[in-house]
């Protein structure tokens, strides 16, 4: 009895004294922890009158892919590209420990909305909504929605909407009774595909033609007129085959020089970082170029081919258990071939300038012995798997891993390619964690990588002018008699890596076979229309 009266004495001491703490550095007021609020709805009957907000790609897949959903009736806007500010908006209003990708995009929105609410906007939370990507899986892309949610109600604007797209699970939205405000149908989705693919194809031509340019500028000018020219095509419904026939007559006005030496970087990584072109990923790209350097870009089509290459992995798992596992994977091969096909019919209309998909099978086939294909998160594989074929296949000099500090999938996949580059000797990967500041050692790093890719570079371009017997004068002289030669969108069969040594080599090939080489040719032009379909 005495022994509780003790205990009981203790723990009124403890709770007066964590009181009277509480009470000296003003940790007095009751805590309320976040809860996930009640939806509310998005109905149809409101779409006339609202905006639907989204962003987080490249800039022409979000001009491109807003045109093209906007001719379904929806008043849809991309939000501008991530920088800096919407880094400190969202270190500001939301939890610690979240990735940058988290802090940029959250924080853009809220940068977003505070603009247009100190331009006088009103009732912010009424006419707009906002759709993000989420999903579950080993990092923080999960907890996503809970920190737009978070962060827009610290911000003052707790009721605004936020419609959640996951992977897995699609669009999470509350409807109304007269139906949900954004439909998910297939027209829907056969647009967003349409804007996504020519957003892929006009972004990569861009990266092949700039470092070559002749005229400084020249290629972002033709790249904004050809954007234009798109997006009208979608407003106005005619056929994205045909304006992309356009935009090549356009981009093949540009004065380029293909013998120009360049090392070429090819870049991966978390999806967000790889993709984005501002302040998440220290401008990467563009500086790339400014070093001397050509960059291999990843399409969006990648990730999406996947998301299916992944459910069908899993659906064939279950066949001896689920009757309708069979069916399931029926349906996701006829979406690749889809994929595929809508693909290969927008790279012919520019001509097959920019590189086919790569295969999912082969992806698959090249991580299989580092990495388990099974595991899901981020990017999956594919890092490894992408290291792997752009060493194998003489893609690219260097590769670059762009991703989030702490990122937990990228960080699994860095593990393994330690092992990856002890067996591949001759691949130069450098990992590079963003977190928005740092930018000068991330530089500093990527630099030293980069001078081992220049030398990659000069070795491989001699070793081809000495094997072809021909000088770089030699090639500069045909191309001057022949300018079709020298077009910017002329595609040549890849057998090295740079675009300079694989343009030698099509030179070298077209004067031997000048000389009576007519087995070389048909070769050739059969490497060539194997790597413009990109399924065989």
């Amino acid at each position: 009895m005495v022994q509780k009266t003790i205990d009981k004495d203790i723990e009124e001491q403890i709770k007066a004294h964590e009181a009277e703490l509480r009470e000296k550095y003003g940790l007095s007021q009751k805590i309320e922890h976040f809860k996930k609020p009640v939806e509310r709805p998005f109905t149809k009957e409101e779409r006339e009158r609202t905006t639907i907000l989204w962003g987080g790609l490249s800039l022409a897949h979000e001009e491109l892919m807003t045109a093209a959903v906007e001719t379904l009736g929806y008043d849809i806007e991309h939000i501008p590209c991530p920088d800096n500010d919407a880094l400190t908006f969202g270190k500001e209003y939301g939890n610690r420990g979240q990735c940058n990708p988290t802090y940029y995009t959250v924080g853009n929105l809220v940068k977003y909305l505070k603009r247009l609410k100190d331009q006088g906007v009103e009732n912010i939370e009424e006419k707009y909504v906002f759709v993000t990507a989420g999903a579950c899986g080993p990092c923080r892309f999960g907890m996503y929605e809970a920190e737009y949610r978070k962060a827009l109600k610290e911000a003052k604007f707790k009721d605004f909407r936020v419609l959640l797209w996951d992977q897995n699970g699609g669009l999470s939205q509350t409807t109304g009774k007269d139906g949900p405000g954004l439909e998910l149908n297939t027209k829907f989705f056969l647009q967003m595909f349409k804007g996504m693919v020519a957003g892929d194809l006009i972004n990569e031509a861009g990266y092949k033609i700039r470092p070559y340019e002749v005229n400084k500028g020249e290629t972002d000018r033709v790249l904004e007129e050809a954007k234009k020219l798109v997006t009208d095509a979608f407003r106005r419904g005619v056929p994205t085959v045909l304006a992309l026939r356009r935009v090549r007559k356009m981009l093949d006005k540009i004065e380029v020089d293909y013998t120009r030496l360049k090392p070429k970087v090819k870049i991966t990584g978390e999806f967000w970082a790889q993709t984005t072109e501002g302040d998440g990923n220290y401008h990467m790209f563009r500086w790339l170029e400014s070093e001397g350097a050509e960059v291999k870009v990843e399409p969006v089509g990648t990730w999406i081919e996947y998301i299916i290459f992944s459910a069908k992995h899993t659906a064939e798992e279950k066949i001896d258990t689920d009757p309708k596992a069979k069916k399931t994977v029926l349906k996701l091969r006829v979406a690749k071939a889809f994929v595929r096909l809508f693909y290969t019919t927008y790279r012919a209309a520019l001509g097959f300038k920019t590189d086919p998909l790569p295969s999912q099978n082969k992806l698959g086939e090249y991580a299989k012995a580092y990495y388990n294909t099974h595991l899901k998160g981020g990017e999956g594989h594919l890092e490894v798997a992408k290291t792997i074929m752009t060493t194998q296949e003489h893609q690219a000099h260097m590769l670059i891993s762009l991703k989030p500090f702490g990122c937990m999938p990228s960080t699994q996949s860095d593990g393994v390619q330690s092992k990856v580059v002890a067996d591949f000797k001759d691949a130069i990967y450098i990992p590079i964690e963003t977190s928005g500041d740092g930018e000068v050692n991330v530089k500093s790093r990527v630099q030293m990588k980069l001078y081992e890719a220049k030398q990659k570079a000069r070795e491989e371009f001699q070793r081809i002018l000495d094997e072809n017997h021909i000088t770089i004068d030699e090639v500069k002289e045909i191309v001057r008699e022949d300018k079709n030669l020298g077009r910017a969108m002329r595609n040549v069969p890849h057998e090295a890596a740079s675009t300079a040594a694989n343009f030698v080599l099509d030179i070298a090939h077209r004067r031997a076979n000048g000389n009576g080489s007519k087995l070389s040719h048909w070769k050739r032009q059969l490497e060539l229309a194997r790597e413009r379909v990109g399924i065989f």
